[in-house]
Order: structure tokens, then sequence, then C-alpha cells
């Protein structure tokens, strides 16, 4: 885990750069390393948190052998070993940094394909004098990046870009979304031209130009037919899951858990502790309030599975203190008020630990959150047959989350009411609200999201589809990634390795 930068614009010297990279010291604090080029106008810049090969052999910017491509990296690559062994590559290093690289100046875009892990990577093509970027399938590793016709910059945060001679301005339609649906999704952010690399994309930057290209869909993942046996479909998990946690536990340095309590950190804490051969350390929040605490489920998890487990409970000031520090480390609106505790795990993780392991992903894949259950009720024959009534009543009331809800039962199709089923535990405003108060065009819909697919997919499997592909990395993987690089520590997601999506995907919505 560390924090890239760089640029290509003439207009920009090598102070710029070293600025950009100040700006992302906290990702990295072992080491820095700068690469500029001032005949082409080139500089990438690398922040290092040390993981693997601790040696400085494996500091970035980091040369391909024949010279002519140079790479700055943030992320793990979890299968490193066996693509070097598969392709037969004599590496100078013991780190997955060198066999990207290599598999790059071997097959080029090509070798993304086979990369397993969370990944945002800047490769520079000296002879060709052309940059490309890549972001992981998911959006684990943040990437954005800011064009305004001539001059091309990139970063792990937006704060980085920030540092650069450039005009910021709000974009309104990024406003109306973010309004509507409590993130801004796609490649937009809360600014014009700053803007975010997608999911599972590459882009392409040579002459003043920038194309983007998709190597991995979601919708890829979409069979024709769905796995319904549910003791194949076990099976099939199970070995995914242990293969995944044990992949993420490769580190040179100390590793944890998150721990919650809930389903999906104790099955990671619970299968990392199955594959360790000594106690593995687990971290959790609680609170004083006891409606809000649930520290006790994580302490019964850690009990039962014999883990070391750390605990801190969150104080009324420990709150205050870090919700001045979040307009900082955000760099733009973000509506989670979970970020909070986020923070606090990762600063209590990293007294002990470089790398730790969360649950994070889970429910958008399994159809985990309130709002499916929602939706499942709205299909309720004796909901369907009193809908009018009931929306009456709910307008009615005082309270604004009944009022939203009423929108609903106003809508006699699911598809016209699939939209508003996500606003019941998310957002603030609906689209008339939001038009109100900005004049500006309608939050992006739901249905306009999707691509196409090979098979009619339901109400609540769109749903889950949207939650992955927007809300999981614009949303939840934000939170994770700058309130844990914020301690320097590395989070990992193993429920989010992209064998884990694909079967998801594939998997009978009964099931799930």
């Amino acid at each position: 885990m560390c924090g890239i930068s760089g640029f290509i614009s003439r207009q920009w010297p090598e102070q710029d750069l070293r600025a950009m990279s100040n700006c992302i010291r906290h990702r990295g604090p072992d080491a820095e390393g700068i690469y500029y080029n001032s005949r082409d106008g080139v500089g990438l810049a690398h922040r290092r948190l040390s993981i693997l090969d601790l040696s400085s052999a494996a500091n970035q910017p980091f040369y391909s052998s024949d010279g002519r491509y140079v790479m700055v990296y943030n992320g793990e690559v979890y299968n490193y070993r066996e693509i070097a062994a598969e392709y037969g590559l004599t590496t100078r290093t013991s780190s997955d940094t060198e066999v990207i690289i290599e598999m790059f100046a071997r097959q080029g875009i090509a070798a993304i394909r086979q990369l397993n892990g969370m990944f945002a990577i800047a490769i520079y093509d000296i002879k060709e004098q052309q940059l490309f970027l890549f972001r992981d399938r998911v959006g684990i590793k943040p990437l954005y990046y800011f064009f305004d016709g001539q001059n091309f910059a990139f970063a792990s945060e937006l704060k980085s870009l920030f540092s650069l001679p450039v005009t910021k301005e709000v974009d309104t339609t990024s406003v109306s979304n973010y309004l509507y649906l409590g993130y801004i999704p796609g490649r937009n952010t809360i600014y014009k031209h700053f803007n975010k690399l997608l999911p599972g994309s590459y882009a392409i930057i040579k002459d003043k130009q920038v194309s983007e290209h998709s190597y991995w869909k979601l919708e890829d993942a979409i069979t024709p037919s769905v796995i319904t046996n549910e003791a194949d479909a076990f099976a099939q998990l199970k070995e995914l899951v242990i293969s995944s946690v044990r992949y993420c536990m490769i580190s040179d340095v100390p590793l944890g858990v998150f721990l919650s309590g809930g389903v999906d950190s104790s099955l990671v804490a619970a299968v990392a502790q199955e594959l360790s051969d000594k106690p593995v350390k687990t971290f959790s929040i609680g609170f004083n309030e006891s409606k809000y605490n649930e520290s006790g489920y994580a302490r019964q998890v850690a009990s039962h599975i014999g883990s070391s487990h750390h605990e801190f409970i969150v104080k009324e000031n420990d709150a205050i203190e870090i919700v001045e520090k979040l307009t900082g480390i955000y760099d733009e609106p973000y509506a989670d008020s979970s970020a909070i505790p986020t923070y606090l795990v990762s600063q209590l993780a990293r007294k002990e630990v470089t790398v730790a392991l969360s649950g994070d992903g889970g429910d958008e894949l399994f159809m985990g959150y309130g709002f499916y259950y929602w939706a499942k009720r709205l299909n309720n024959p004796l909901i369907k047959a009193f809908r009018h009534p009931i929306g009456q009543l709910l307008r009615a009331s005082g309270d604004n989350r009944k009022k939203r809800a009423a929108y609903m039962f106003g809508y006699p199709s699911a598809a016209r009411r699939k939209s508003h089923i996500f606003s019941q535990e998310q957002y603030y405003f609906t689209e008339k609200e939001i038009h109100e108060l900005l004049k500006s065009p309608r939050p992006v819909l739901f249905d306009e999201e999707l691509d196409d697919h090979p098979r009619k997919l339901s109400v609540i499997e769109e749903q889950s589809f949207f939650d992955i592909k927007n809300y999981l990395p614009e949303e939840l993987l934000v939170k994770t990634d700058r309130a844990s690089m914020q301690h320097a520590l590395e989070i990992r997601v193993p429920l989010l390795d992209h064998r884990i999506v694909e079967f998801s995907a594939s998997l009978s919505q009964d099931l799930k």
C-alpha cells in the first residue's frame, strides 16, 4: 500500500511533482521516489509503505529490466509468485512490483488481466512517450486524474492534484447526485475536470489525448443460468474464501483483522485464525451508548476463535475531534458517519500491525443490506393491494424518512420503485427536492447505470449490481482507504477477490 502521483505537462516543473508527493506522504512514510523526465515533461512520484520485500531494492519508481518502462504502483498483487513461476521470470527482488512491470514489458495491457489483487498502477513507456493507468476490477484502490485538454495529472488522492496550479470549479450535476445517493457515482468528482478512473479500467495518455477502456466488467460475470444447488454453492464459496484469505495473509510485516462481530468480519477473522499458527490480532470499536455498542459480539467471536483481541471504546470527545479532520481526509463531500469509527479502529490497529483484513464487500455481494428486505416487502401481495392508503399514511407523517418511503408506494411498477428503495437507509433528498434546491438535471437513476446482460435480472439483483458497481467503490471503499491510510495502515478485503465477486454474480438470488 502506497501513494502515487504524477503528470504529463511542460508547464509544471519538478518541484510541483514533489509537492504532489508531499501531500500524500501519510500513505507511504517509509520511502519517497521521484522520476522526472524534462524532455517529455513527465513526472512520477511514489510514497512507499513497505509490506513485501522490505529492502530498498523494491523502492519505486521501478524500471523494467530493459529500461523501457518505469512504474509507480499502489496496492498488492497476491498471485505474483504464481505468475513469476508460470512465466519463468528471473527477478532481482522478491516484490510484486517487479513481476507487474516485467509482465507488462512482455504482454502489454493483457498482463493486467492476470493480476489478482487491489491496485492502482501508472506505467510510462519512455520509448513511445505514452502513459498507462490501471485500476483494479472492483475499485479497491483509488486513482484520480485531472485533464484540461493540455495538462494531465493523476494521484491516489484529490489533495495531491489540488497542489497543482489548477482551477477548481464545482460540478452541479455531481452535487445533485451526491444529495440523492450520498456519494458521487461513476467517473465524476465534485469538481469539473477532476475524475476517477473507473474500476476495471485502464487509460492511455498520449499526445494530449486521454482514452479510457475497460478490461473487466461485472456484467461479463452474469451467466445465462444461475447456481441453485445450496451444497454446491457452499462448497465453492468456502474454497474461494479460504483461498482469498490465504492470499491476503501474505505479508512481511505484522498483520491483523478488523472484527465488528458481524457475519462478514467474523468469517474473515475465523478463516484467518484457522490459517494461522498463532493467535491473530483482532480489533474492534465500541461505544458507551448501549444501543450503538456491538463490541460485545466482537468479543464473543474473538473468544470463540481464540484471537488476541484489542478494543477501543469511543467517547464523545474522540468523535468531535475526528469530525474536524474529515474534510481534509476526504477532499470532497462524504456522508457516511461510520467514517469516524473506521478512522478510530485503524488508529487502534496501527499500534500493533501494518496490515489488517476487513470484511467489506459481503453485504453488497450477498444482499445483506436492509433495503434488500424493503424491496422484498414491496412485492408482498397485501402491500400491493393497499399501496395507496399506505402511501397516504406515510405522507401524513412528520418523519422525513417515512415521507420518502411514500414515494415508493406511488409507483405501480417495480421499474419505477427501484430508484427509491435505496433512499430508505442512505439518502436525504428526493429527485424533486434536489431539482428545487439546485435547478439542475435530475440525479443519475439506478436503471441507467446497468449495461446489457445475458439473463433477465430481478429488481433486487439489479440493486445488488448497482451497489457493487457504484456504492462499493465510491463510498464504502473510499472510507476504508482514507481512514486507514491516514495511519499508514494497509487494509485488505478478501471478500472482494474478483473470483468471489464473479461467483456471486452467478449465484441464485434465493441463496444470497
